[in-house]
């Protein structure tokens, strides 16, 4: 039996945190774990939670340092094999997703990844992240994938618990270190070829972008050198003015 536990971040959710709630509540896979992280809403989030109580095995609605401060604390609250975090405003893609990727799993498995669809605010798929954007997903992704910027969504990263850290605070692209530091520790990682989520466009680095300019620098010096980087940005430029 491989646990799942799903992780959702919220704050001041009303709008949107039912779609997700749902997606996750329609996978036919039974072993999953559901955990909800509130910062302490001031709309409706936590009756909406409520309202879904039965089917959450943790949640808890109560101030954080932001994003990244609330996703470990689901971490922390995660008993399961995999880890996946479905954030508030996200949906899983279709309900047997998690039943058809787990059976690819194997004893060496330690990361599952696949394609996210990204859709606009009425929900309607504009194309999957390889398509709309400069960020391809690889058809074998390890650390060194990630050279050039982050090449998979979080939604569509499914490491396992045990080899997953903390998120580093106070930086914009956290996510990107996240995955880096889990492809440095896994064995092996797996590419479901499945689209495993749907998410809407924006969001913190989107809103601010010349601080997660400045943030993605920091943490791709960080894993490859300054050389390697500066280097890298030049490319990262390049192919944003000419491609």
């Amino acid at each position: 039996m491989v646990k799942i536990s799903i992780i959702t971040v919220v704050f001041n959710g009303e709008n949107f945190l039912e779609d997700t709630i749902k997606s996750v509540l329609a996978q036919t896979y039974p072993h999953i774990e559901y955990i909800i992280i509130d910062g302490k809403s001031k709309d409706n989030t936590v009756g909406i939670i409520k309202k879904y109580v039965d089917h959450i095995n943790y949640w808890v609605s109560e101030p954080d340092k932001g994003l990244y401060d609330a996703m470990n604390k689901g971490l922390h609250a995660a008993t399961g094999d995999f880890v996946w975090f479905v954030n508030a405003g996200d949906t899983i893609a279709k309900s047997g997703i998690l039943s058809t990727i787990i059976g690819l799993v194997q004893e060496d498995t330690d990361v599952l990844f696949g394609e996210v669809m990204i859709v606009d605010e009425n929900r309607k798929p504009l194309g999957t992240r390889s398509q709309l954007t400069t960020q391809k997903l690889p058809e074998s992704l390890n650390w060194q994938s990630l050279r050039y910027g982050m090449v998979v969504s979080h939604q569509g990263f499914l490491p396992r618990r045990t080899l997953a850290p903390d998120y580093i605070l106070g930086n914009l692209t956290a996510d990107i270190d996240w995955v880096i530091e889990c492809l440095k520790r896994s064995r092996r990682n797996t590419n479901t070829h499945q689209t495993l989520a749907e998410f809407q466009t924006g969001g913190i680095s989107t809103q601010r972008k010349r601080q997660s300019l400045r943030d993605r620098f920091t943490v791709l010096r960080k894993h490859f050198g300054l050389l390697p980087t500066l280097a890298a940005h030049a490319y990262i430029l390049w192919r944003m003015l000419f491609k």
